[in-house]
């Protein structure tokens, strides 16, 4: 399933072309705040974990995991509300609240970074160290239905396509490039329901 074969003038493999599939659908349901987007979400980070085992990028092989953990907490966290049972609604992140997850991506980023050079072959630890932490960063926002999710989405997705076709995963690539323009899709909408 995960043997290659050509795909208008790139090679793939089906697991690839399955989970891109599956992550299509996650943000698209996600734009539109519907709960089912974490079934997906789950669904797809199971494969691509896989897919990203085979292309040494245990960072984001590891990430796919706490993607799978992280979307059982945010299906929760879209059906059942705030700690008050209320519906969950966009809200933005206080200025106190943006400095400390910056900080902490900032550490996850050193950490990660450590370890993937300490003790794996990867040829990119330091891009997949940043990524994975930002990626963290995004899915938690996203889970708290907090804005900025879809400005830290931009930014990681613009880089992943870069180190996606570096490591010559090119529909994976393409992918992300249509993350960055639903990224972009998606702070418009939530923009507009965003309470202040």
């Amino acid at each position: 399933m995960n043997d290659p074969f050509p795909l208008f003038g790139f090679s793939t493999s089906l697991l690839e072309l399955i989970s891109f599939a599956l992550s299509v659908v996650t943000v698209a349901l996600n734009i539109r705040q519907l709960h089912w987007s974490w079934l997906f979400s789950i669904l797809s980070s199971a494969l691509y974990a896989i897919v990203f085992f085979d292309a040494r990028l245990y960072g984001d092989m590891g990430l796919q995991f706490v993607f799978i953990l992280v979307s059982v907490w945010g299906w929760v966290n879209w059906l059942r509300g705030n700690d008050q049972y209320e519906r969950l609604q966009v809200t933005l992140l206080s200025s106190h609240d943006r400095f400390g997850f910056l900080g902490i991506m900032v550490i996850a980023f050193v950490v990660l970074s450590w370890f993937l050079k300490t003790f794996t072959d990867t040829d990119v630890p330091y891009a997949d160290g940043f990524l994975t932490a930002g990626s963290l960063l995004g899915q938690v926002l996203l889970s708290r239905k907090k804005l900025e999710n879809w400005h830290v989405w931009i930014v990681v997705d613009v880089l992943y396509v870069a180190l996606y076709i570096y490591k010559g995963l090119m529909l994976t690539a393409i992918l992300y490039a249509i993350f960055v323009v639903m990224a972009i899709m998606g702070l418009r909408a939530w923009s507009k329901t965003c309470l202040q």
